[in-house]
């Protein structure tokens, strides 16, 4: 399996190396030549497989310069009871991520049973020990510099903390997450652990992030990788669970389901996009925003209007606060045929800070051949989702798993199952809670206390130079 850059200017790639690279040269992201597609045989096969062994089936396909053995073996560290053991609901934690059935046809799907509760520990504890093998194997180290608007910084510091040959540099908009969300990342002791808070938004961190990376010489000379969903290993392992969630809602191959995602930085339904394309039986991936509503505005009207920041709203759902969704380039580059030069054209404008609008060509034309459907949900909605979920269901959400249910509930089909994907546990945004239920969240027995640990964190101006030269003092 060769990966090419959706720009169309970088020569073909293994996995390793795009695994430690991130960014492409051209500026683009790296997706696989071509999708591999699962026959039948091979559903009904993979129906009756432990997550473990469904994750080796799907990423073998993808990742063919690690020996199958060692592959396993990862996967197998990885994908454990013992790691996402935070499992609520009565939920199964061997199945990894379980379904909890709120009512008929519609149902929660667990992602957040992980060290840090938050979704994005599905992908990123595989890409700690990924890395921790590649770099081993080459002899090699490297300088991890990500943006996390409250979930992935996190999830990357806890998959990489205490790994030989990795230090994290991660950089966080100052005062704009949830109190739970700072203490998990600040008050780690870890020496190969930096984190910066970044006095703006998360697209400006984000940006520092993009602009680092586009410097080559920089990057070469002081080994920068990144864990943000900009890394292809993230969607790879996130297509994952979508097989999980069909084959556990299912009961045969036969029947399709939706996917209702909340979605920022389109990385997570990007995986279900993928999965689609496999072949995994999906009718309609169902993606719902927040206020800020960059990815609704674009399928319900084709026009993509990244933000800035002053136009970014601060929400009760913050890792949804992002104005330019950095994996939506990947989607984009399926829609209009895997032609790199029209996603350059369309990035050039997006770079500028400019919108582009894809209505009236032919490309808008095939969007319904993808599935998508949108919707976006507001505080006052959120609030009544966690009551109403709370009330019926005796199921607490958090904040951007209710945005999900807000919009899964608009869009149902009579006899389809609807599987809203759970990205947090709701102790990470008891302000909410307290507001929608009058309740406090039970958080685990280790994370009681954490806003109270020494936190270490350095706050910096939105400066590319000045984070340049702190990674430079501190590698």
């Amino acid at each position: 399996m060769r990966y090419i850059s959706t720009r169309g200017h970088a020569a073909p790639q293994t996995f390793c190396d795009i695994l430690l690279g991130g960014l492409a040269p051209d500026g683009g992201l790296y997706l696989p030549e071509s999708y591999p597609q699962i026959s039948r045989s091979e559903l009904d096969a993979w129906r009756k497989l432990s997550y473990a062994d469904l994750a080796y089936e799907i990423l073998s396909r993808f990742i063919t310069d690690i020996p199958p053995a060692d592959l396993k073996a990862l996967v197998s560290k990885t994908y454990t009871a013992e790691v996402y053991r935070h499992a609520r609901n009565g939920g199964d934690v061997t199945q990894i991520t379980p379904l909890t059935q709120l009512e008929g046809d519609l149902y929660t799907q667990e992602l957040s049973n992980g060290p840090t509760l938050a979704f994005k520990d599905m992908a990123m504890q595989l890409l700690g020990n990924l890395f921790e093998y590649v770099l081993d194997k080459r002899g090699e180290s490297i300088n991890i510099l990500g943006a996390t608007s409250g979930d992935t910084g996190s999830a990357a510091e806890y998959a990489m903390r205490g790994k030989h040959n990795v230090k994290v540099f991660m950089l966080s908009p100052d005062g704009k997450m949830s109190a739970f969300q700072r203490a998990q990342m600040y008050s780690l002791q870890d020496p190969n652990i930096f984190n910066i808070a970044v006095t703006g938004m998360f697209d400006d961190a984000q940006d520092i992030v993009k602009a680092v990376s586009n410097d080559a010489a920089f990057k070469a000379k002081y080994k920068i990788g990144a864990v943000n969903s900009i890394n292809w290993a993230r969607v790879a392992a996130q297509i994952v669970y979508y097989f999980q969630g069909y084959f556990l809602a299912t009961q045969s191959n036969d029947e399709k389901v939706a996917f209702a995602v909340p979605s920022g930085n389109f990385g997570n339904i990007c995986a279900g996009h993928i999965a689609r394309q496999m072949g995994l039986p999906i009718a309609q991936l169902v993606l719902a925003t927040n206020e800020n509503d960059v990815l609704d505005e674009f399928f319900r009207t084709g026009i993509y209007r990244p933000r800035n920041t002053a136009e970014t709203s601060i929400t009760s759902s913050p890792s949804m606060d992002i104005s330019k969704a950095s994996n939506f380039e990947r989607f984009i580059f399926d829609l209009v045929g895997r032609d790199p030069a029209v996603v350059s054209d369309l990035w050039a404008k997006v770079d500028k800070g400019e919108a582009f609008d894809l209505s009236a060509t032919v490309y808008w034309k095939n969007l319904p051949n993808f599935g998508f459907i949108s919707g976006k949900s507001t505080h006052i909605d959120r609030i009544n989702t966690i009551r109403f979920a709370q009330g019926r269901y005796n199921v607490m959400l958090d904040t951007h798993t209710a945005d999900g249910l807000k919009v899964a509930l608009e869009n149902l089909v009579a006899g389809m199952p609807m599987i809203v994907l759970e990205t947090a546990q709701p102790a990470k945004f008891e302000e909410t809670i307290r507001e929608a239920l009058g309740a406090e969240p039970v958080r685990p027995a280790e994370m009681v206390g954490i806003e109270n640990l020494p936190q270490h964190v350095v706050v910096m101006a939105p400066d590319v130079d000045a984070i340049k030269q702190f990674i430079v003092e501190h590698v």
